[in-house]
């Protein structure tokens, strides 16, 4: 049987549900933490598998007793006005991120609301979402009425948060021709700081600054402030920080409070992180390159091309899933001799949205 793929381990489980959907192939993962004392699969994963099969039609999972094993068979992409309360292991981010990658291709456009978490040290935090991943669906023809609202913002570990995701949908992504990085030319960040002293969010952003101001006079440091309801149950600050360069490349990278830790080590943590994010360079980064490779791979039947940086440990994993759902191999190749930076390039499969309800 060539539709039922066969994967074991819990790593990378997300984006080989969402290579599943999208490809309509039928995909067994098993060994789910079969070692482990608390075996199977945590809550947070089988909350995951219950987004899926709201934002989905006709999707059968079979979980198998001990929660070791699982069974997708996918159905079509549905989309909606759908709500959805996170499991508060993890953070809004965890879910979706791979909820980004499936709204393009949804029946009806996603209204998705979900609670929870809003920012956490595992994954990106909805305002990374808001103003780096969101810019990134653009760049494949995906922008009109794409929106992510932050309602409420919840620290963990209560959470409390909620946002409003909205998605259009299209029929067919565009070719990516991205190659040139340009030079940086303005960082922007927002600062929160939720339950505790407000003047937390103005001491992450000068001791931010203290780094930031050597390298480029653009910058503009944004301090959120939430009151009351809106501020979750939970106290909690953080500092997200991102890069723009000339030919609109953003490069990402963020810090969150930790207990016994000043909030000015938090902010030059942040600011050292897009500093180190910014050294590495390409188009795209690290945090994106696993939706952007994908993109790629739906785009019409052309070569797409990409400078990014060279590929982490998950990305890799990613890149052979893809080959494996979808046929399509990378060609990767330094940009020039000595270079850390590579250029990624693939024919795009000419993936076209057969949910869509035509209009």
């Amino acid at each position: 049987m060539s539709n039922l793929l066969q994967f074991s381990g819990h790593l990378h489980f997300r984006h080989r549900l969402v290579l599943s959907i999208l490809s309509g192939k039928h995909v067994k993962i098993d060994k789910i933490r079969p070692e482990d004392k608390n075996p199977g699969l945590r809550d947070f994963e089988v909350s995951f598998l219950r987004l899926l099969e709201k934002i989905t039609n006709g999707t059968v999972i079979e979980i198998s007793v001990t929660g070791t094993a699982i069974l997708l068979k996918p159905g079509i992409i549905s989309g909606g006005p759908l709500t959805h309360d996170c499991s508060l292991s993890r953070s809004i981010g965890y879910y979706l991120e791979p909820i980004i990658m499936l709204a393009p291709f949804c029946k009806i456009p996603l209204q998705l609301t979900l609670r929870g978490i809003t920012t956490d040290e595992n994954d990106l935090s909805v305002d990374l979402l808001r103003t780096v991943t969101l810019p990134h669906l653009q760049l494949f023809g995906i922008s009109d009425g794409l929106e992510l609202r932050i309602k409420k913002r919840g620290a963990p570990p209560e959470g409390g948060g909620e946002i409003q995701f909205l998605c259009p949908i299209v029929k067919q992504v565009k070719t990516l021709n991205f190659v040139e990085p340009g030079k940086i030319k303005r960082i922007r960040g927002i600062a929160h700081a939720v339950r505790v002293n407000p003047q937390f969010s103005n001491r992450l952003i000068e001791s931010s600054r203290s780094i930031l101001n050597r390298y480029i006079p653009d910058i503009y440091l944004y301090s959120d402030v939430y009151k009351g309801e809106e501020s979750g149950k939970s106290p909690g600050y953080a500092l997200s920080l991102l890069a723009e360069s000339t030919t609109s490349a953003i490069h990402c990278a963020e810090a969150i409070s930790k207990p016994g830790v000043a909030p000015e080590d938090i902010g030059l943590e942040a600011a050292r992180a897009l500093m180190a994010e910014v050294n590495l360079g390409g188009c795209i980064d690290r945090k994106h390159q696993i939706l952007v490779l994908l993109m790629m791979v739906l785009g019409s039947e052309d070569v797409g091309r990409c400078r990014m940086s060279e590929p982490t440990s998950r990305t890799i994993q990613f890149l052979r899933d893809v080959k494996q759902f979808f046929g399509t191999s990378f060609k990767i190749v330094p940009v020039e001799a000595g270079s850390t930076q590579l250029l990624y390039s693939c024919y795009g499969t000419g993936y076209v949205n057969a949910n869509r309800a035509l209009a």
